[in-house]
């Protein structure tokens, strides 16, 4: 491929909503066409970060634009096509004004792709835009001296202005001419900007013969592609009020499209609209509640054939085969008909009347609605080549209403043993997958990083216990990193639940005493029957295909935390997970499951297997979204009931949360940690033995210092190595975090103590991130530290930037940042939250998430619930004022402190 050719623009939508094109390596070779849209789009951006959007509304399109781009700018065209449509535009000029209708607004929010940042699409957004839109036409045409026939023909010449001339059909309701047709022109403006019409005759005695021709060019424009108005210019016609037949009619109506993109402005019955004319079929399912629940629930199911809104009969159907086409009068109004499309419907309506006689299972409902013109081909053989509409009857859809609307859902109770206070959308969620418990459907809970999903899940769970619903043992598989986040969480919240870390890294001697563990020397892992007696066992994703004993047991629940891991079918830890066996199934992440539709089959292939079909046919499916935006419309209608994703910005949540959320982000040792870590004990311990005075005080000091280093990566202590990513847990954690940010295209600040630490921080989040970030620290100079900071907080996507904490810890206005990470701890709350403050202050708008590292069963740790458990004594041992007591210590307390602790507590 080459360099030309080898990039696609792809747009994303950042939270506080602006849009931003971005370049990316493209997977298959764009094409001559496309690569130049793209560079005229994007020199567009570049020229004005303000206005570019309003004038892609101008282009032609003539390459395959990527999705983002691609919706976006129709957007815009939209706006720029129903300007070229205002009569007496050129009159009205900076003051016309352009309505989105309620139902084109609602089609382009149905009709979002899945990009980054599609979950801030929303109506308000849209208006916005369209507001912006109007605004810069405005502001452009009151400076602009020319026509705005020739502004539109700066911008592209094929645009042609509407003209003065209408066409307007109306229904006469006369049996032998039922409706009517009138040509008129408009003669200038009311007072409410509408245009005053008046018979096309009257411009003959009016005009002379330049304006004349000046007034019909729309006309004689449609006349060259439109073989019925050049007979109504050549006959005279075109000046007179005509009675037509249906058949006239109906002619008139099928050109509709010439007519309008020549300029030509037409009045026509509502009832012609692109929406309702098709003939086709409907499928209702689910009017009954069926006999059990889940995905191979049997659902009733009813079909019947459209012709445009109206339903008819098969027999009536029949009928109208027999009659000519065109339009007929149907129960009180005009409908289309074509026969080879209705005989169609009637061959598939009775095609599908047979599918129901086997039944129809809820999975293959959802199906039948994700790839409705599919379906009948999928079960019959033949779809028939006729659109085909799949709708919820009462009762299903009752169900899917409770789903997307927790409010409808009963309210449930955790279990008394539960230890949290859940705000209130945190019961809606437990609530909410307690209601898809009970039809054994599966559920993402996918809420915004800082909402609790954990605590949610916990609380689901002790809900299924108070209820005696949880006969088995439930397996949870995370990340390695994130097990000690989890043990802290169930020890803080819900300490009665019996749990089992399946991890080398995490002893557990009661365990050990009661299966007889057996360790396997080439993978140091867990090889044996299933722990009885444990309501949860924790394992992570690496280890689940080399634990057998995980595939050998029905599970009540599979519950997998930052799922996006199983993402990729094909990888190895994906098959392995999707090869356990469960009663039911909950996936959990802080990222959009919504942002790339090749990684949404994956998770639900996982979650609710059979739910979009095979891999094949959903590739085949997602294919068609590049020709059909709609296919985004009915993949959401389909999965959203099964997704629970509230927004810090949303207003169910909003006034539950506070403006500041803070959380403890518990990392792990490293094995080349471990080893160092209990080197550096065993050598302090010698040392402390033999030193006094102001010597063993110095000692002790720097051994905080050390250990402090070494919890960071044990490069930073021992001064040499790249900083890998693998070596450090703390490093681990980051990208965790920092990947949900890159996901929404947030901005986090990133504090260390230690200078030396900003650089290796600054390359590893530049690898997670795949675009720069800033460094601050306090060898910056003054003048150089205001670009520093006036870049970060610019329009322009910054994703991170790195503080030393004295350098960054005050002064700083850094609010385009809503996460804040404290990589390594100062161990004085008020030094902390001087910088958190950094990004949490006035004109911060959006919640700010503040990451707290500790580094489990290391000094930080003990330091830490100091902190918590005896917040008077943490000060005195870790403020200056207090040194004296760290060093006035006994040995025995000093190395208590210091002393690794892996064990997990009973």
């Amino acid at each position: 491929m080459s360099e030309k050719h080898s990039k696609q623009l792809t747009l994303y939508v950042l939270p506080d909503r602006t849009l931003v094109p971005e370049w990316e390596e493209a997977r298959t070779e764009v094409s001559d066409e496309t690569a130049l849209e793209q560079a005229d789009i994007y020199s567009l951006f570049q020229a004005d970060p303000e206005t570019w959007l309003f004038y892609t509304g101008f282009r032609t399109s003539a390459g395959q634009l990527t999705s983002g781009v691609d919706f976006f700018t129709g957007f815009a065209g939209l706006f720029v096509s129903k300007l070229t449509r205002i009569p007496e535009l050129e009159s009205l000029r900076h003051k016309a004004g352009v309505i989105l209708e309620q139902h084109e607004l609602d089609d382009f929010v149905q009709s979002v792709p899945m990009i980054t940042g599609a979950e801030y699409v929303d109506q308000g957004m849209l208006l916005e835009l369209w507001k912006g839109f109007q605004d810069t036409f405005s502001d452009r045409i009151r400076s602009y001296d020319g026509t705005l026939a020739s502004f539109f023909h700066e911008h592209n010449p094929r645009i042609h202005l509407a003209g003065r001339v209408f066409f307007h059909l109306v229904e006469s309701r006369k049996n032998e001419s039922p409706f009517a047709f009138m040509a008129t022109y408009s003669d200038g403006s009311g007072p409410d900007n509408t245009p005053k019409h008046l018979p096309l005759k009257h411009a003959v005695q009016k005009f002379d013969d330049n304006q004349l021709y000046d007034l019909l060019s729309t006309v004689y424009r449609a006349a060259e592609k439109s073989e019925l108005v050049s007979s109504l210019i050549d006959s005279g016609e075109l000046f007179h009020p005509l009675h037509w037949d249906r058949h006239e009619a109906f002619k008139f109506l099928k050109e509709i499209p010439v007519y309008e993109e020549s300029g030509v402005l037409c009045r026509i019955p509502d009832w012609w609209k692109p929406a309702s004319k098709s003939t086709r079929v409907n499928i209702s399912l689910g009017a009954a509640e069926p006999a059990l629940v889940g995905m191979d629930a049997l659902l009733d199911f009813n079909a019947e054939v459209l012709l445009g809104d109206v339903a008819i009969s098969k027999e009536q159907a029949r009928q109208m085969l027999e009659e000519s086409e065109g339009l007929a009068f149907i129960k009180n109004r005009w409908v289309r008909v074509d026969h080879e499309k209705l005989e169609q419907a009637i061959q598939a309506c009775e095609t599908a009347e047979r599918m129901a006689e086997s039944g129809i299972t809820f999975r293959e409902a959802m199906q039948m609605q994700l790839n409705p013109d599919k379906a009948l081909a999928t079960r019959s053989g033949s779809s028939g080549g006729v659109e085909l509409g799949v709708s919820n009857g009462a009762w299903l859809e009752s169900v899917i209403r409770k789903l997307k609307q927790q409010e409808k859902i009963n309210h449930i109770k955790p279990g008394k043993d539960f230890k949290a206070e859940l705000r209130p959308y945190q019961e809606k969620g437990m609530s909410w997958l307690y209601f898809l418990d009970s039809f054994s459907f599966g559920a993402c809970l996918a809420d915004d990083m800082g909402l609790g999903k954990t605590i949610q899940v916990l609380a689901f769970l002790s809900a299924l216990r108070k209820e005696k619903k949880l006969e088995a043992a439930s397996l949870l598989v995370v990340p390695a990193s994130l097990i000690s986040n989890w043990i802290a969480e169930i020890e803080r919240f819900f300490p009665g639940l019996k749990v089992y870390p399946a991890h080398p890294g995490f002893a557990d001697p009661l365990r050990k005493k009661q299966a007889g563990m057996v360790r396997s020397q080439k993978t140091d892992a867990v090889d044996t029957g299933f722990p009885d007696g444990y309501d949860l066992v924790i394992t992570s994703y690496a280890l689940v295909h080399r634990y057998e004993w995980l595939a050998g047991y029905h599970w009540r629940y599979l519950i997998l935390d930052e799922a996006q891991a199983i993402k990729n079918p094909a990888a190895k830890q994906t098959r392995a997970v999707k090869n356990l066996q469960s009663k039911n199934r909950i996936i959990m992440t802080g990222t959009p499951v919504e942002n790339r539709v090749s990684d949404l089959w994956s998770l639900f292939d996982f979650l609710n297997p059979g739910l979009l079909g095979n891999k094949a046919e959903f590739s085949r499916f997602a294919k068609t979204l590049k020709s059909d935006s709609s296919g985004y419309a009915r993949l959401r209608k389909i999965v959203s009931p099964y997704i629970l994703r509230r927004l810090k910005t949303d207003k169910s949540v909003a006034p539950d949360l506070p403006d500041k959320v803070e959380m403890k982000s518990y990392a792990d040792l490293t094995g080349k940690q471990i080893v160092l870590y209990n080197k550096a004990v065993s050598d302090l311990e010698k040392q402390i033995a033999e030193s006094e005075g102001i010597r063993r005080k110095g000692l002790v000091l720097s051994s905080l210092m050390k250990f402090k280093q070494l919890c960071n990566h044990p490069d930073q202590l021992t001064g040499t190595g790249e900083f890998r990513e693998t070596q450090s847990g703390k490093f681990q954690r980051l990208r965790r975090i920092c990947e949900t940010v890159l996901e929404k295209r947030e901005r986090v600040l990133v504090f260390t103590q230690f200078k030396e630490m900003t650089s290796p921080l600054q390359a590893f989040l530049e690898s997670v991130f795949h675009h720069p970030g800033l460094v601050l620290h306090g060898s910056i100079p003054a003048a150089r530290r205001k670009k520093i900071i006036d870049k970060f907080q610019g329009e322009s996507w910054c994703p991170f930037m790195v503080l030393s904490l004295k350098a960054g810890g005050v002064g700083l206005n850094l609010t385009k940042a809503n996460h804040v990470v404290h990589f390594d701890r100062w161990w004085n709350p008020a030094v902390e939250n001087q910088a958190t403050d950094r990004a949490f202050r006035i004109g911060q708008e959006k919640k700010v998430l503040v990451h707290k590292f500790v580094t489990k069963g290391t000094i930080e740790e003990r330091i830490d619930e100091m902190l918590e458990g005896k917040k008077d004594m943490a000060g005195r041992i870790v403020e200056a004022s207090g040194e004296n007591m760290v060093t006035e210590m006994d040995d025995a307390q000093l190395m208590d402190l210091f002393r690794l602790r892996l064990e997990k507590k009973k």
